[in-house]
């Protein structure tokens, strides 16, 4: 027997463990997926809104106001979503404005006539027009007057300090040149709404300016009743939408207030700035339709001043329309869920759906690569194993290979095969281990023979 053939190791069967599953590759395989969907929620949950809050408070204006009328129709309406509203009092659309401007006065929604300014209103944005707020003057004479100027030095009800017939009224006695300050001073009132109709009718003033957030129709309905008080038809209608773009000129035909007393006696024109409900920037997107949906039911229907689906609409004239009340007015819907769910049960839809947006994008695809990812960890680990043989195999093709030297290498080659066999290969690639083990025996084989001397070769004879 030759050297070499006493280091030809005997046969040997190696326990082999083939498992189903191989767990490592599979959690190395997840860990990726698993950390880029924690990623991606995280990211989505920044652009999930908060649950919307159940109340909102809403600034209107003084008692029997067609403002505290419109409050206390949202007021059912949202009664219904599940929403409380509560309502607070106010002297009218400069007050209501002031409050929605300042921080801490903890004013949700406000109506608010077109026309007026504050000092901030960066945080507000408007919901859009709501209806028309007519300005209405009615004076005591025995003619009809013609131009508003003809009240200088006469006793006049303007409002109170706060509310938007003030603001509206003094502008508009001062583009007929009559001022505090000016000649024929003015003989300012405070008195608003019933108030104020009661002073003109007991002779304690001579003309008072009236509108919606002031007095209530009944009020108007009475001074029209009211021997000896004329309202004041607004001739010259178009010149003064022309100087207040935010007033709007409204043909009233004679007898549309009063068929049975064909009250007003013949055609007038009114002038009426559109009321804004007015909102914080933060409000949350899902009270914007659920608000927008009681305007349509509480604006939407035909008046003696407006046509039917004329409000609301994206006419604002203070602030930017909001974001999600243009989307709204362009839809001209609510979104589905909030329309066949109940509003809280909507808005947990909604925000589901956001979150479930990775799984969506992320997680769906991630587990149709999962199983190529762990093909690709266990082929990968078998390959190192043939990149380990394929080197072995190299070096004993060697012609200077000393007995020493290939029984090194058979050792090496024992260490490749137990680390394939304990790699534990799935079920699945048992064919790949098992033709890696035949090709390991046979670089065992060739480098256990023992190589034929080269004069031995010479010798044989050629036949």
């Amino acid at each position: 027997m030759s050297e070499d053939q006493d280091l030809t190791p005997p046969a040997r069967r190696l326990p082999i463990q083939i498992p189903y599953l191989s767990w490592r590759d599979l959690a190395v395989g997840v860990w990726p997926l698993v950390i880029l969907t924690i990623i991606a929620f995280i990211v989505t949950l920044r652009f999930v809104s908060p649950a919307p809050p159940h109340k909102l408070t809403m600034v209107t204006g003084p008692a029997d106001s067609t403002f505290e009328r419109v409050g206390e129709r949202y007021k059912k309406i949202l009664a219904r979503e599940g929403i409380t509203l509560t309502l607070l009092p106010s002297e009218g659309s400069v007050d209501n404005l002031n409050r929605l401007a300042e921080p801490k006065s903890k004013v949700d929604i406000g109506l608010v006539q077109a026309g007026l300014t504050t000092t901030d209103t960066s945080d507000l944005v408007s919901l859009g027009s709501m209806f028309f707020e007519p300005v209405e003057l009615f004076y005591r004479g025995s003619t009809d007057m013609q131009r508003i100027s003809e009240l200088a030095g006469a006793r006049i009800g303007v409002g109170p300090e706060g509310s938007g017939v003030r603001a509206l009224a003094l502008a508009l006695l001062k583009a007929n040149g009559i001022e505090e300050q000016g000649p024929g001073p003015m003989r300012l009132s405070n008195l608003e709404g019933a108030a104020a109709v009661k002073a003109l009718v007991d002779h304690q003033l001579d003309a008072i300016f009236l509108t919606g957030d002031s007095a209530s129709p009944q009020a108007v309905k009475e001074l029209l009743h009211t021997e000896g008080v004329r309202m004041f038809a607004f001739a010259r209608a178009d010149a003064y939408v022309r100087r207040f773009p935010y007033l709007n000129k409204i043909p009233i035909p004679a007898a549309a207030f009063d068929l049975g007393a064909g009250l007003p006696a013949n055609d007038i024109n009114m002038l009426a700035p559109t009321v804004e409900l007015v909102a914080h920037t933060e409000l949350h997107p899902a009270l914007v339709d659920v608000l927008l949906s009681a305007a349509y039911q509480v604006h939407g229907r035909a008046s003696v001043i407006q046509s039917a689906g004329e409000f609301p609409n994206t006419i604002a004239y203070l602030f930017p329309l909001d974001q999600e009340a243009e989307r709204y007015y362009k839809t001209g819907s609510k979104s589905v869920a909030y329309r066949y769910l109940p509003f809280w049960l909507a808005s947990l839809v909604n925000r589901l759906l956001v979150v479930l947006l990775p799984v969506i994008v992320v997680v769906i695809p991630g587990l149709r690569l999962l199983p190529q990812l762990y093909r690709w960890r266990v082929n990968r680990r078998i390959h190192s194993r043939y990149s380990e043989l394929m080197s072995l195999e190299k070096e004993t093709l060697r012609p200077d290979v000393t007995p020493q030297r290939r029984a090194e290498l058979l050792q090496q080659l024992e260490r490749i095969e137990r680390r394939a066999i304990g790699e534990r290969t799935p079920g699945s690639h048992a064919d790949q281990l098992y033709l890696l083990r035949e090709h390991i025996e046979f670089v065992r084989e060739n480098l256990a023979h023992e190589c034929a001397p080269p004069a031995t070769a010479a010798a044989t004879p050629i036949k």
